[in-house]
């Protein structure tokens, strides 16, 4: 399903037009067409089973500037990056790494006040009093699934899943990791590394 939205909506802006006499997809389109509507085609084990989608001899791409998109949190397996191939290429894939300790940090360390939504962190945004909202006084809570041990084995099995999907981008040559803290220390890396690859 998330490859034929991909497919529309780059068919919709003209950036991947069908050569003369590949079938234009759509939505409603069935799986006879190669792109298959069921949420299966995305978490299929076993991509030789599915129905062979179009390949990308039969579109042309647009090389405008403005025809440039992110896909951000797909594909998450490789099975998913080798569908997403037959339809397009892809010529950069950013894989962003914070150290867990950072990350664990972050998320276990929240505390939320319930009726409003304010989030508060203990470590960089602590509450005036402890685990009392700042406005109103009211006790905060802290999630089940922000706990340490939650995240610890989300972030196992994240890790993972993780690492056949970086393997298959970094085979590709596509595959670029950059490392840090905070937003504010990665942000200004991803677009640095944007302006020497891409930019004029």
């Amino acid at each position: 399903m998330i490859l034929r939205l991909i497919h529309n909506a780059l068919t919709t802006r003209g950036w991947l037009v069908p050569v003369s006499g590949a079938e234009t997809l759509t939505l409603s389109s069935t799986s006879t067409t190669g792109l298959d509507p069921s949420p299966s085609l995305s978490h299929s084990s076993n991509p030789s089973s599915l129905p062979p989608l179009h390949t990308r001899h039969d579109y042309n791409y647009s090389d405008a500037p403005s025809a440039s998109f992110i896909l951000d949190g797909f594909p998450r397996t490789s099975d998913q990056a080798a569908q997403l191939a037959q339809l397009l290429p892809i010529n950069m894939v950013i894989h962003i790494h914070t150290p867990t300790p950072i990350v664990l940090d972050r998320i276990c360390n929240r505390w939320i006040h319930p009726a409003s939504g304010r989030i508060y962190n203990t470590t960089f945004n602590a509450p005036k009093v402890d685990r009392k909202d700042d406005l109103t006084g009211e006790a905060l809570i802290q999630r089940d699934d922000d706990k340490p041990e939650v995240w610890k084995e989300r972030l196992r099995g994240f890790e993972e899943k993780s690492q056949p999907l970086l393997a298959h981008y970094e085979k590709e040559g596509v595959l670029w990791k950059v490392e840090g803290d905070s937003s504010d220390e990665i942000t200004p890396k991803i677009f640095e590394e944007f302006q020497r690859r891409f930019g004029a």
